[in-house]
């Protein structure tokens, strides 16, 4: 098979990097030194990816696709990779010996994602999944010597492992009744939960994988708790990156089971529950890091409102929704890292004043919650406005019924976040956060561009799902 290579640029520029961090690895170069380049060399790996947007083709025997779908999820995981490679520079809880790795294993956790994107066929993804799932285990942990990062780190295993158990199960069940693993053949079999139970019961497993990524109930309770035992960095990591994967993978599914008895529906129900039990938790965190844990359920609920439309409208819009919560999640952790100089969990409380000594960090997570709750003008409430359009349209009104009130509930958690940086009083002094800086006012224009000019982005991420549909 000959290939252009430039159609693989995303893939390449990011395993490019991963060859010279594993350079540096073996080098043990002056850490303070050697990854100066990295912020410029995760540049260039995004603008990669936007260069390969165009890039179609099948290959692998039909294993591994390019197209408007996987491109533009490579873009999304090549900014989200860059903006958290630029956070987790100033790490604080870290061995200085251990940085160098601590970035090979994110490098080669997007490169999973990105090879995600564009998987085809069931056991590609498994293996896609698994390779960007294995550096994460070893991140979680790394945390100096609290206790809290090697039980976030046993949690996050063990529910990977039970995870990943049941999606080959269902993997066994879809070989057995439908005898293919390629998404494509799977698109014209019988889904019918009358006819084929097994074939149904068989995906439903195999979704299992990716609705833990997601954090959809009552695949959540890591969530939380993980993000509250792993050290700020590698919590905004876990919290945004893995959330692309899990969509893309599930937006190619749905496409092809609509309109598959059951599948939709579950999903549906799936989203209520996750919405309500993610806002209701949050209204009641004090840590920073476990409320954005629980919002982050909710909003895996939010994304179901595309999911079970079906439509290309529907697809696109979880698309466009997956990259706008990214961005909105990564500026909230931007603001805790800048403000948690010694890498401790923050609360509500630190928070407060913030608008007098980092007037820009202040603004940068009243932007964020904004986002995060859905009002305008930015780019949460263009996002939300699309799914809820998309589920409308196929009918689940009911569904938006219930996406509008939870957003409602969500008002009260996120917009205290704002209110603690502009209207109460700090308890005491403190001078010692750092900047917002280039990369903190590059996700403050990006959140308002995506709010008040949705139309570019949003029209390729509907390109992205009128491709995938049959």
């Amino acid at each position: 098979m000959s290939a252009d290579l430039v159609l693989f640029a995303p893939e390449l520029a990011q395993g490019a990097l991963l060859l010279a961090l594993f350079g540096l690895i073996l080098a043990r170069p002056r850490q303070d030194l050697a990854l100066s380049w990295l912020p410029a060399a995760s540049v260039g790996v995004l603008a990669a990816s936007l260069l390969a947007m165009g890039a179609r083709g099948v290959f692998f025997s039909g294993a591994y696709q390019l197209d408007a779908c996987s491109q533009f999820f490579k873009a999304a995981v090549a900014l989200g990779a860059a903006l958290a490679n630029q956070n987790a520079l100033r790490r604080p809880l870290l061995d200085g010996e251990r940085r160098t790795e601590y970035f090979f294993l994110l490098s080669l956790s997007a490169l999973g994602f990105m090879v995600l994107a564009s998987a085809v066929e069931i056991i590609t993804l498994v293996v896609a999944l698994e390779l960007a799932s294995y550096s994460l285990f070893a991140l979680v942990p790394l945390r100096g010597r609290d206790p809290r990062a090697a039980e976030a780190g046993i949690k996050y295993i063990l529910f990977g492992a039970a995870a990943t158990g049941l999606s080959l199960y269902g993997y066994a069940y879809i070989m057995g009744t439908q005898h293919t693993g390629l998404i494509a053949q799977l698109a014209g079999k019988d889904w019918s939960l009358a006819t084929n139970p097994g074939a149904v019961m068989g995906m439903a497993l195999l979704l299992c994988g990716f609705l833990y990524k997601l954090a959809l109930f009552p695949f959540h309770a890591w969530a939380p708790d993980v993000y509250t035992g792993a050290d700020n960095e590698t919590s905004a990591y876990l919290a945004t990156i893995p959330k692309l994967g899990a969509a893309v993978v599930l937006v190619r599914f749905m496409a092809v089971l609509t309109p598959a008895a059951g599948i939709g529906q579950l999903l549906a129900v799936l989203g209520v529950l996750s919405m309500t039990i993610g806002n209701l938790a949050a209204l009641a965190q004090k840590d920073l890091k476990r409320m954005l844990g629980y919002s982050g359920v909710a909003h895996a609920g939010y994304l179901t409102l595309g999911l079970a439309a079906g439509s290309a409208e529907g697809m696109g819009s979880v698309a466009h929704y997956s990259l706008v919560y990214v961005l909105g999640n990564l500026a909230c952790f931007w603001v805790i890292c800048r403000l948690s100089r010694d890498g401790r969990n923050l609360t509500y409380a630190d928070l407060s004043g913030l608008h007098k000594r980092r007037p820009a960090l202040a603004f940068l997570m009243a932007l964020a919650a904004f986002s995060l709750v859905g009002l305008p003008p930015t780019a949460g409430f263009m996002g939300k406005l699309f799914l809820l359009s998309s589920a409308w349209n196929a009918g689940y009104s009911w569904l938006v019924v219930a996406a509008v009130v939870n957003t409602a509930i969500s008002i009260y958690f996120y917009l205290n976040l704002a209110r603690h940086c502009y209207t109460v009083d700090p308890e005491r002094e403190d001078t010692q956060a750092e900047p917002a800086g280039a990369a903190g006012f590059v996700l403050a224009g990006a959140i308002l561009a995506l709010g008040v000019v949705p139309g570019p982005v949003f029209n390729l991420a509907l390109k992205a799902g009128q491709n995938l549909l049959p």
